[in-house]
This record gives structure tokens, C-alpha cells and sequence, in this order.
């Protein structure tokens, strides 16, 4: 069976990376971007030249609407979807109290609802050939909890959440749900913080570095392959030792 993966927020960064690794691994692979097409159609382009296949297709992951849209444009140009990636998300840094209602509303609508949406869209070819995966992308901050990252951090421990109770439901169904925590990941949302902040950070980490895109796509590739066919259900922490 074609191997077709779908990359929520994969025009860049850590989703970028993703799509590019299980481009490399065999994946027909869509990459999906909400505003950003330019950069999702350059991932798309390089890739192809390089003799792979991919697609991009853009969708809000908040609205359901245009989230069955993509799946269903997926199925015709590449095929059903074997692999889910949910890996869009949004995230900032404000204390509790600033924190609008339309924003904390938009956390959650994009972080774990737009999870849900995608889940839903791709779920029942899964169920009718009882095969699949899933991985969600949470953060270790979903782990320990983060000052002033509040809305944040309690979207990536919804998707802990999830990932568990999802993977007791479908595994019945040969479905499995992981998902990859990553750690402090030099990507331009971290570089935000400043060049202190960041020689901080990789000093915190026992490795003593910042992780890069390509380590948590490595993990995500593992967790979709065959060597994790008895892996269900867990978090693996892509951190260099952070939340030891």
C-alpha cells in the first residue's frame, strides 16, 4: 500500500523538516500551510526535484471545513492517508493575566482542536483498513509547564492527553497514536528570545546544545516506521536530556 503522509504546519521549522525526512523515508508526502504558501511550495518544489512526491494544500487546522477539504484533495492527488502528523501550532510569551479570551481561544482551536480536526478527517480509512499512525507533536513544556508560556504549555498537555487515550481506542483497531515532546529546538520561534536566552538554554540541556529540526524529524520517523510497530501510546521526549 502507498505510504501518504499528511504535515500539519509544515512550511517551515520543525514541520518543514518533518515533511522532508519522510519525503526521504518513502512517504507521498502533503505539505500543509495555513498563510505561508510561498515557503510550502518551495519545500514542495525542492523535493520533487529531488525525485520525491509531494503536494502542498493550505487549511486553517482550527476550521474542520477546510481540514476535511485538504484530506479529501490528499486522497485524490497522492492517495488515502497512512500517517497524520500534527504538528501545527501556535505559541507566544505573556504573562497569564495579559492573555486575552480570543487569544487562549485560539491556542486551543489551533494547538489541540486542529488535532482533533485532522484526526477525524483521516480517520476512517484508517479504521476501515486497520492500519495507521498518528503522531502528535507536544513539547516538554506540556511535561513540566512553562512561566509565561501558560496557554501554551496547557495545549501540548491536552495533546499528552490525546495521544494516550487515542492510542487505547484505536490500537484495537491496529492504529497507533505517539507523540514527540521536543526540547529547547533552535528554530526562528526560539531565536525570538534573544542569543542570551537561547546560549542559556543549551547550557541548561546535559548534551549542551540546542536540538535542531532535523533531530526531532528523526524522531517522528521513527515513530511512523515499522520499528515502532509495538510502540503505542507514548511520548518520546526529543529534549538532549532537558526534562531528566
Amino acid at each position: 500500500m502507498r505510504q501518504v503522509a499528511l504535515v500539519t504546519g509544515a512550511s517551515r521549522g520543525i514541520g518543514s523538516a518533518i515533511a522532508a525526512q519522510l519525503a526521504r523515508e518513502g512517504y507521498s508526502v502533503c505539505i500543509n500551510y495555513h498563510q505561508n504558501r510561498q515557503a510550502a511550495q518551495a519545500l514542495a518544489d525542492r523535493l520533487q526535484s529531488q525525485g520525491y512526491s509531494a503536494m502542498t494544500a493550505a487549511a486553517d487546522v482550527a476550521v474542520r471545513a477546510e481540514v476535511e477539504a485538504m484530506v479529501r484533495s490528499v486522497e485524490q492527488t497522492l492517495g488515502p492517508v497512512t500517517l497524520l502528523v500534527n504538528n501545527a501550532g501556535i505559541s507566544s510569551q505573556e504573562q497569564f493575566q495579559d492573555l486575552s479570551d480570543a487569544a487562549w481561544e485560539r491556542y486551543f482551536a489551533v494547538n489541540v482542536t486542529g488535532a482533533r480536526n485532522a484526526i477525524l478527517a483521516v480517520l476512517p480509512h484508517m479504521l476501515s483498513e486497520k492500519s495507521g499512525c498518528i503522531v502528535n507533536l507536544s513539547s516538554i513544556w506540556g511535561l513540566r509547564g512553562a512561566s509565561c508560556e501558560v496557554a501554551y504549555a496547557c495545549t501540548k498537555a491536552a495533546l499528552i492527553g490525546l495521544t494516550r487515550s487515542l492510542a487505547a481506542e484505536l490500537a484495537p483497531s491496529g492504529i497507533r497514536v505517539n507523540a514527540v515532546a521536543p526540547g529547547c529546538i533552535e528554530t526562528d520561534m526560539l531565536r525570538t528570545l534573544g542569543e542570551e536566552t537561547c546560549r542559556t538554554l543549551a547550557e541548561e540541556t546535559p548534551l549542551g546544545r540546542l536540538g535542531t529540526v532535523e533531530d526531532v524529524a528523526q524522531a517522528v520517523a521513527f515513530l511512523a516506521s515499522p520499528k515502532a510497530s509495538f510502540i503505542t501510546g507514548q511520548i518520546l521526549t526529543a529534549d538532549g536530556g532537558f526534562t531528566l
